[in-house]
Order: C-alpha cells, then structure tokens, then sequence
C-alpha cells in the first residue's frame, strides 16, 4: 500500500514541518518552535478535520513547489504566496480537493499586506516522526521534522491517515481571518524589566513607529528606529527565562521581538511581551514593514487570547456553496491566461453564484431568441 506524502520538488528558501510546539523543556534549554503563526496553523488544521495542533509545512516567502502522491484535501492559510494548483491559482483559507501528481506552487508575497509565511494543511496532517511529543522543526537544534532540518528536493513528507473526512470549499469565516499589513500595532504588556527604562525611554517606545530589518529570522524581529536607553545603560541582566514575543532592548537600544525560535533565556532586559493575539502580526511582518506599539494590562491581553481560543472552539465553517450536488470545474485558457471556474449546479435556472479563480461572483443567465 502506498502512504501518501508531499513531495518536495523545489522548498524554495526555507520550508519546514511545523504545528504547535513543544513546550515543557525550556528548563532543559529546548525551545519551544512551532509555528511562526499559530493562528494560521490552527485555523488550517481545524479546515481539514485534522487536530488543530496538527502538523503542517511552512513556506517562507514562496518560490516552492511539491507534488501530491495521492488524492487530498488540503487549506492553504497565512501569507498570500501566490499558491496554485497545477498553475490555476486557488482560494486560500479554504479547503482544496487534490488528486494524485497535481502540483502545487507558491510565487511571491502580493504585496506589502501579504505576509511572509505560508501553511500546507492536509487531512490527517503532516505524519513526520515526533521529537519530544512535537513534529516542529528547529534547525538549530536539528530537531524534529526530517532530520532537524530544513526541507530539501525529492524529500517525500508522509500524511497521517484520515480521522475526519471533510469536503471541500468550507470556508473559514471573514472575521477569524488574520489582516496582515504593512503598517503594525502591536499590543504590549509591561516587561519583568520594564523599571529598566525611564520615562523619557518609555515614552519613545511607545510613542515611536519602528521598521522590520531585513535581518528578522525565525529566532527574532528585529527593528530599526529610535534607541531606547536603559537607565545608567543597564540593558544586560542576569539572565533569566524568556517567552515568545518578549520584546529585548539590547546594547544597541534597538528592540528585539522573541519569536518561535527564541532561545530559552536571555540576558538583555525586556520592556515588553507582546500579546499573544498580536503574534501573528509580527510573524508575518515584512522587511520594512512597520511597528508602533500599544500598551495594555495583562489581564486585558488575556482576555483577547481567551475570546480568539472561544472563537475557534466554536467555529462554524461556512459551508460549501453547493447545497447538493458539487460544483462543475472547468480549466479554461483566455487570452494566454489560465482560469478555473466552478458553477454551483443548485442554482436556479444556472444562475446565482461562480467562483473564478476562488473569487466569487453572481451568475446571470440571459435568454434571448
């Protein structure tokens, strides 16, 4: 019996197995990883009937491509790359049938709004074998995924079998939808060193607007802009335990935001963690993209991540646009270009709704003589 499995043609720059994380061994000096946004995973695995700390692949910037070895359903969700299924573009955030040797591709972010990493979500989830009860990948550590390392052409990424049979076109709704962008405000609770700064210091912090370098990584978002002086330029502390999002103010003055590859302790002192429901922004953010911080209570940010983690317990995907029978595709080429229309057969007399190329659009039908 063949297992089906993604195979990798080409990982473009930086492709990796990733879900949740493992946390519990920050003691042991193990990060957590997991994916860079777990907002993006979670809505991707709940989509295909998978557990929403499911495993799936993160494509950073695009310029990939892979193949299915067997017939799928699959969601694309995070930054628009430009995803195509044997160059027909499709809908993301949106689960996707597949068949046996479609590819599937990824160009470019669209733009600024776009975001920088996209997630491969399959039905029955990415089935490589667990490190410490994660899938995640930490080059780094050479740590869970294939061999602890980053994907490579010709590797074949097993898929677990099938627990929870979905159809496709379920769409997640508008509003759980992240909005990526080029201009960030970003939520912040006070550090454990905030009395590190002075006022003058926190003022600048908060009140300045703050540019992604293009050195960000997985470990960290760095920024460029104004400095924020310790006080007696004090930056270093004993080090101490970290969290993702723990925003650093090193030597240089210049903040440093903790993300999925963060280190599991720290030496600079912290004005800030941002809130969790804001982590998806800043994993998304571009080089040049920029940052303006907001300060708010612990207690408010926990809050928001209990009314997000309500949101998905009692998601309610918006149906299939068929009411009964599927949808009519059809591949079509137009003036040198490649379309994929679906008609809904339900409609009255052919009319109501298409989708092109995953955008929707309201049917009419003339009759004439």
């Amino acid at each position: 019996m063949t297992v089906a499995a993604l195979r990798i043609i080409s990982p473009g720059p930086l492709s990796t197995v990733q879900d949740l994380g493992r946390p519990g061994y920050g003691r042991f000096g193990v990060s957590a990883s997991g994916a860079a946004d777990r907002h993006a995973l979670r809505l991707g695995n709940l989509l295909v009937g998978n557990d929403q700390r499911g495993a799936a692949i993160e494509v950073t910037i695009g310029g990939a491509e892979f193949e299915f070895t067997a017939g799928t359903i699959f969601a694309i969700t995070g930054a628009d790359l430009s995803p195509a299924l044997n160059g027909i573009p499709i809908p993301q955030w949106e689960s996707v049938s597949a068949e046996a040797d479609d590819r599937l591709t990824f160009v470019s972010p669209t733009g600024p709004n776009a975001g920088l990493r996209a997630y491969i979500n399959v039905s029955g989830g990415i089935d490589t074998p667990p490190v410490l009860g994660s899938r995640s990948t930490h080059v780094g550590a050479h740590l869970g995924g294939v061999d602890g390392r980053a994907l490579e052409s010709d590797d074949e990424i097993p898929i677990g079998p099938l627990t929870n049979p979905v159809v496709p076109g379920r769409r997640v709704p508008g509003g759980l939808i992240p909005q990526y962008g080029a201009e960030i405000v970003a939520r912040v609770v006070p550090g454990p060193q905030d009395d590190r700064f002075g006022p003058a210091a926190t003022a600048v912090f908060y009140g300045s607007t703050y540019t992604v370098s293009d050195k960000s990584d997985r470990m960290g978002c760095r920024l460029e802009g104004p400095e924020i002086p310790a006080i007696d330029g004090a930056h270093d502390i004993v080090s101490d335990g970290v969290v993702t999002g723990a925003i650093q103010i090193p030597g240089d003055a210049r903040p440093i935001i903790l993300l999925a590859d963060r280190q599991t302790t720290g030496g600079y002192a912290k004005i800030g963690v941002i809130a969790s429901v804001d982590l998806a922004l800043i994993a998304q953010a571009s080089p040049g993209a920029t940052i303006r911080f907001e300060q708010i209570s612990a207690g408010e940010a926990a809050t928001l991540v209990r009314e997000r983690m309500d949101a998905l317990q009692d998601i309610s995907f918006d149906r299939p646009s068929q009411a009964g029978g599927e949808r009519q595709a059809f591949d079509l080429r137009i003036d040198g270009s490649d379309y994929r229309v679906e008609l809904d057969p339900d409609a009255p007399d052919g009319g109501g709704t298409a989708r092109v190329n995953g955008v929707e659009y309201v049917v009419q039908v003339l009759s004439g003589e």
